[in-house]
């Protein structure tokens, strides 16, 4: 391997120390504001009427945690304010004003308030969430009993009015705890009004998990406690703020193995994996331990995050080797309300759906059940496409539009290179990072948003640019220096073999194996060519019986230029083998094989002779020559493949699998080329075995996609299982990697011989720095030009705000009338206007 930069083993040290070194996954959850505020309410009921917080810290926490902005709450990915800021910040008022701390903070949160409200909501107004439609009319409601005159504009009322409608809609719609609905209404206990019906203690306890909670969250565990004072509930709240007196998580417990999963799955898209390959084992590992443990059926509050997940961890498993049923998480597939629901509701189900669909790409043989679930994902997720996304029940992914188009239309995974993958997924985090949902806010799993670990993903990209321009130049002075680069006929083709070879896979595989490839492929390539148009017959046998003997005397032109470049590979594979694993593999490296392939085509060609189907693959197969590309570089790869494996009497069945794959490629998207140069390949092969007036390109393009679909099922089993071949899982991945190349170059046209579809790719892979942002910090919303409207938040400060035409008024309540007025607070439908 190469060595690292200084600046990246440092950083990998860092994250390690940071991220691996605890198994408390919690402080990766950034805090919620709206429930913090909520504990920080709940009155000490040891205090009689003296009146303190129960949990201090919690108040302490708001005090100090106010953004530059004058809020609570989440930022998007450009430093602004999100819609859970609204609601977030009216609690973290209500709970300051309640025990007469914090004037200051209210100041700036009611400015706040008062100048992103409706920007906010302008742009949420025609999909407000269904969270944020039950729990700011709550904060409204309450607001109004507190006397913080909270102002908004007249014209907002059209908009507040329509919110209001929204949440009777839900609340007439949806019973206290079903199936249907994540998270259940009874865990909005705080944001429940009174015309919902009567919620007794009965109703609370009933509820309650084993834990003391209302469905894992804290704000309604906190309000099931200052109505009932269950000890369960003061239990729940004294553990969870003894583990978090910074603040505490929107939902708690957490299932802390989704935030392994995340983080894993997160390392990987950004390229680092090989820089923590044993930390993510021991994670896998211990999550396939639990996982294969549970029993696959439906939570029904938990359905959305328990599909996201059991996905997540499929494929995540599967791509580690690890044996899993596509049941483990297609068990929604048995469940028709569940498929009803997610029809309905699709955009509830945006970032399940998308786990779901790339959890497919891994589909073995005989999976029809991933086949279902693919066409599920897709039919939901083109719809999500179309709609946009209002409120997604896991996750809000920047950008999620992009990510969703370059499943659906652009090239699939099996067709994707690892290395612009990561520069997709860097460029995208730099600029805007996921926020996760929580009952009644966003949060960030602080890993997609470490600095640290962006900072890491960036050089170690850098690192492997300057690696590949490197490489490249010195590959095209090999190519000069052999005179291949002058050979004077057929596709030239150096820096699509050496990109090919650099992007298919990360640096664990060292500049010798990507030199290795990328000049097989060269050589490849000019070689085929020369069988196909430029040799003549006796050339052509003269060159084929040199390769055999190895024997370059009596060879000219450009017979003698190809056997001399290929003696000096083949030369410097031998030395550099003899030199490090002290075995000669000379004989073991001839190329005759596939030269005599070259032969038998290039006098079928000139003779006119159509083979069978049969021999035609058979050769073909041969001829397109990846095992001549794969199995002589896997020799230096670690574990490397046994001397006794590069000519063996019969070739593993992912090595004859990866060879007939990409035979098959080639010849879908090269047909017409050929036809119209005279040649043939296997579709006009199985023309001629197929004739009649029925018979097409159109039904052997058909006969040869469904032959590729399920060979391409098989290879990829064997690449990701154990016990199917017997080769090291290296250079079962080696097989893999070769098999997406040409996958990319002849998915849906012939991309290898195009000069100008891959420049792009070339480019960025290899030449085109990174295009990353450092978060960009809130601004202040602009202060006051008028001071003419006097608010008295009774914390003995006064407050100015600009005059407004037309204002809802909001007014106080204290934390015993909070605690025994829970629930039992009116209001009319439409917020009461008045003017000032």
């Amino acid at each position: 391997m190469e060595p690292s930069l200084p600046i990246i083993e440092p950083l990998v040290r860092k994250i390690k120390d940071e991220m691996f070194s605890s198994v408390d996954f919690y402080p990766f959850v950034s805090p919620s504001p709206y429930d913090t505020a909520w504990l920080a309410m709940v009155p000490d009921p040891t205090a009689g009427n003296d009146g303190r917080p129960m949990f201090g810290e919690c108040l302490n926490w708001i005090v100090n945690n106010q953004r530059d902005g004058g809020f609570w709450g989440e930022l998007d990915g450009y430093g602004n304010p999100t819609i859970d800021c609204l609601p977030a910040t009216l609690a973290c008022m209500l709970a300051l004003k309640s025990w007469g701390v914090g004037s200051g903070n209210v100041g700036r949160g009611l400015a706040f308030i008062h100048a992103n409200t409706k920007k906010l909501l302008e742009e949420h107004h025609d999909r407000c969430p269904r969270w944020f439609a039950i729990v700011f009319p709550a904060m409204i409601e309450l607001a109004q009993k507190s006397g913080l005159e909270v102002v908004f504009p007249d014209e907002l009322e059209e908009a507040l009015t329509d919110i209001f409608c929204q949440r009777q809609q839900l609340l007439e719609r949806e019973e206290l705890v079903n199936k249907y609905h994540y998270p259940p209404l009874i865990s909005y206990l705080e944001a429940l009004p009174s015309w919902y019906g009567t919620i007794d203690e009965e109703d609370i306890v009933k509820h309650l998990s084993e834990d003391g909670s209302i469905f894992q969250s804290p704000s309604a565990t906190a309000c099931a406690f200052m109505t009932t004072g269950n000890r369960k509930c003061m239990s729940n709240l004294q553990a969870l703020v003894e583990r978090f007196p910074c603040g505490v998580p929107s939902i708690y417990p957490t299932d802390e193995q989704i935030i392994q999963l995340n983080m894993v799955d997160h390392i990987q898209r950004l390229g680092l994996a090989y820089h923590f390959q044993g930390e993510i084992e021991n994670i896998l590992e211990n999550v396939y331990s639990r996982y294969m443990s549970q029993e696959q059926k439906p939570r029904h509050s938990l359905i959305p995050i328990q599909i996201y997940k059991d996905s997540l961890a499929f494929r995540l498993l599967r791509m580690h080797g690890y044996r899993v049923s596509p049941w483990r998480f297609c068990w929604f597939l048995n469940h028709k309300n569940i498929l009803i629901q997610m029809e309905e509701d699709c955009e509830y189900f945006s970032s399940v759906m998308y786990n779901v669909y790339r959890a497919t790409d891994l589909t073995f043989p005989g999976e029809y059940e991933l086949l279902v679930a693919r066409s599920f994902a897709r039919k939901l997720l083109q719809k999500i496409s179309s709609l946009g996304i209002r409120d997604d029940a896991v996750a809000l992914v920047p950008n999620f539009h992009t990510l969703i188009e370059q499943e659906l239309v652009g090239l699939p995974w099996m067709a994707r290179l690892d290395h612009l993958d990561n520069r997709m997924w860097i460029e995208q985090k730099s600029k805007n990072s996921t926020l996760w949902s929580g009952k009644a806010s966003f949060y960030r799993l602080l890993c997609f948003h470490d600095e640290g670990l962006l900072q890491l993903a960036v050089k170690n990209y850098e690192f492997r640019q300057a690696i590949f321009k490197s490489e490249l130049e010195e590959l095209k002075r090999w190519c000069k220096g052999c005179g291949l680069t002058d050979i004077g006929f057929g596709r030239e083709k150096t820096t699509y073999c050496y990109f090919a070879a650099a992007a298919s896979f990360s640096l664990p595989h060292d500049s010798a194996v990507r030199t290795m490839i990328a000049k097989s492929a060269i050589l490849i390539t000019i070689a085929d060519d020369f069988f196909d148009a430029k040799g003549s017959v006796e050339e052509l046998e003269i060159l084929t019986d040199a390769v055999g003997r190895w024997n370059g005397k009596g060879l000219s032109s450009h017979s003698k230029t190809i056997f001399e470049a290929l003696d000096d590979l083949v030369s410097y594979m031998t030395e550099k083998h003899l030199h490090e694993q002290g075995s000669d593999i000379a004989n073991d490296l001839r190329w005759h094989e596939t030269f005599e392939s070259w032969l038998v085509e290039a006098k079928w060609s000139r003779t006119g002779y159509i083979p069978s189907m049969y021999e035609y693959l058979d050769t073909g197969m041969t001829s397109i020559a990846t095992h001549t590309m794969v199995l002589p570089a896997s020799c230096f790869l670690n574990p490397n493949l046994p001397k006794g494996k590069l000519k063996p009497p019969q070739y593993e069945t992912i090595t004859k699998l990866l060879m007939v794959v990409a035979r098959l490629l080639n010849d879908t998207q090269s047909y017409q080329k050929e036809q119209e140069e005279g040649k043939f390949n296997y579709v006009s092969v199985y023309m001629k075995e197929n004739p009649g007036p029925g018979t097409d390109i159109e039904d052997a393009i058909s006969f040869m996609t469904s032959m590729l679909d399920e060979k391409r099922k098989e290879l990829l089993e064997h690449a990701l299982m154990d016990g199917l071949d017997d080769l090291p899982k290296p250079c079962k991945h080696l097989h893999l990697s070769c098999f997406k190349v040409f996958q990319m170059f002849f998915n849906s046209g012939n991309r290898f011989d195009s000069n100008t579809e891959l420049v792009q790719d070339i480019n960025k892979a290899i030449y085109i720095p990174l295009e990353v942002q450092t978060l960009k910090p809130l601004k202040p919303p602009p202060g006051p030009k008028k001071a003419n409207l006097t608010m008295n938040a009774h914390l003995g400060q006064t407050y100015k705000l600009p005059r407004v035409k037309s204002s809802f008024i909001m007014q106080w309540i204290s934390p015993k009338t909070l605690r025994d007025d829970l629930g039992k607070i009116s209001i009319s439908l439409k917020p009461k206007t008045c003017f000032v």
